[in-house]
């Protein structure tokens, strides 16, 4: 018994599969080509007639119909279609344009006035408070690297650290930097 419901559903795909060929055979271009002539959008009306297709598809007693009747009903349905489209919000908001616009760029004004008002406060920095705040933050380099590097002790790189931080701190807020 099982064996025989999986065979008349897949004769029964078949059949639909087939149903849905021939719907597509007799009716898809004219259908396309009244849309066409409707919207002048060639791309827009595949998707129109895929739609009244599966509509049709969807309505047995359509495809039971003379196929003149058919075809009148598919085309009633492709211009509720068309009109459904033409008022619809996305429609209305969307505005087609010859060539894709360029991608944006982030605005890096903020950026480059940070940047101004860092260099403007570092100048304000001695020389040593300066080495060490600018190897450790835009060269990254470890206390112990900048002791080396600047053949001081570690403690020294610490402490110049901490007052150049302060210092740096200081000279920002009194440009109005409050974070």
């Amino acid at each position: 018994m099982p064996h025989d419901s999986v065979e008349r559903r897949d004769s029964a795909a078949g059949r639909d599969a087939a149903r849905l060929a021939a719907l597509y055979d007799a009716h898809a271009a004219p259908v396309w080509r009244y849309v066409v002539h409707l919207t002048g959008d060639r791309a827009g009306a595949d998707d129109i007639v895929q739609e009244t297709l599966l509509r049709a598809w969807r309505t047995p007693k359509i495809l039971e119909q003379d196929p003149s009747t058919t075809r009148s009903w598919m085309f009633t349905v492709a211009r509720h279609l068309v009109i459904d489209e033409a008022r619809s919000a996305r429609r209305r908001r969307e505005i087609g344009v010859a060539e894709v616009p360029e991608r944006t760029a982030p605005d890096a004004t903020d950026a480059l006035f940070e940047a101004i008002l860092v260099e403007e406060a570092l100048a304000t920095l001695t020389t040593d408070h300066r080495a060490v705040v600018v190897r450790a933050y835009y060269r990254g380099l470890s206390v112990a690297e900048m002791a080396d590097e600047l053949d001081i002790p570690e403690g020294t790189v610490k402490s110049r650290l901490h007052y150049g931080l302060r210092a740096l701190r200081l000279t920002l807020q009194e440009k109005g930097v409050t974070r």
